[in-house]
């Protein structure tokens, strides 16, 4: 009788020993669930469409925003910060802070479960034009939580296109002693060698604009032209028998960009007899586009363009 009573009040002790530490072990485990549940309301990607940049051009992120959060959400700036922006370091791994003036992002409703992208040129944004690499982190403030959320790192790579061919001339409209120079450079890349065209002011630093013209045959050097407007004509190779054209205005614009190909007669750029600049030979591939638009201008006042492409 006595074991079985001992027996008894061991058993209860044990229950009560398990009771408590269940007590104990419970709210730790919710706030895991919490932290593992807040960790998943927002995910973010980072890619960059390739690994090298040219000096001046465009480096544009492409960020993914997926809401795992279970409802729909809303991201938008929230005492005095931005919801989305970069963590960027350089070659130095040293911190590489904003522009000033820099644009912020208008507010984003995200439906729960759904995955949403924007491309965000940090050229504008973030001083990228010295030579190196850079590492990029995006983040994304959620309000709601007070949180950040975080992407993996993406690197990219600036560097210089070798020149072929350079030539300064005046702005016609501008105020006297305006000048722009405008140079045509290659760049080697694993697949393929592209022609870049920069419009800049090395009087006053100014890169008004940098950007790639198409894929080019390392062979055939581009053909280049300034009409009486003192606008750049350029005629290139870019694939056996096909040929580019395009027509650039003084502070960058990509005025007509159209393409031919290459018959009897081989395509070139000819003078007319009151300056006008056309394409002789081939045959037209897709009517000429042309665009009143102007092309992004990179950096207002960068701190000096690449003293190499000359």
């Amino acid at each position: 009788m006595i074991r079985l009573l001992r027996g008894c009040v061991a058993c209860v002790r044990t229950q009560r020993s398990h009771s408590d530490n269940l007590r104990r072990v419970l709210p730790w485990f919710g706030i895991f669930l919490f932290a593992a549940g807040a960790e998943a309301q927002v995910q973010v990607d980072l890619k960059f469409k390739r690994l090298q940049y040219i000096a001046y051009e465009p480096v544009v992120a492409t960020v993914a925003i997926t809401n795992l959060a279970g409802r729909d959400i809303e991201l938008h700036d929230a005492n005095g910060q931005p919801w989305l922006g970069f963590e960027i370091t350089g070659s130095e791994e040293q911190p590489i802070a904003p522009l000033s003036g820099g644009t912020r992002e208008p507010p984003l409703k995200i439906q729960a479960g759904q995955r949403v992208t924007r491309q965000i040129d940090l050229t504008p944004l973030y001083p990228v034009n010295e030579f190196g690499a850079y590492h990029v982190r995006t983040n994304i403030y959620f309000a709601d939580l007070g949180k950040f959320f975080y992407s993996g790192t993406g690197v990219f790579e600036v560097t210089d296109a070798r020149p072929i061919w350079q030539q300064t001339v005046g702005v016609p409209q501008g105020a006297s002693g305006d000048v722009r120079t405008y140079s045509l450079m290659t760049n080697r890349f694993p697949d393929h060698t592209s022609l870049y065209v920069r419009v800049q002011d090395k009087d006053t630093g100014v890169v008004y604009a940098t950007y790639s013209l198409g894929r080019t045959v390392s062979f055939e050097q581009p053909q280049a032209e300034i009409d009486r407007a003192n606008q750049l004509h350029v005629l290139h190779c870019s694939a056996p028998r096909a040929w580019s054209y395009a027509r650039i205005g003084l502070d960058g614009q990509l005025l007509t960009h159209s393409s031919f190909m290459e018959t009897r007669t081989r395509p070139r750029l000819v003078h007319s007899g009151n300056g006008e600049i056309a394409v002789h030979g081939g045959i037209a591939e897709a009517p000429a586009q042309s665009s009143g638009s102007k092309a992004p201008k990179l950096s207002a006042r960068p701190p000096g363009a690449p003293t190499n492409d000359r």
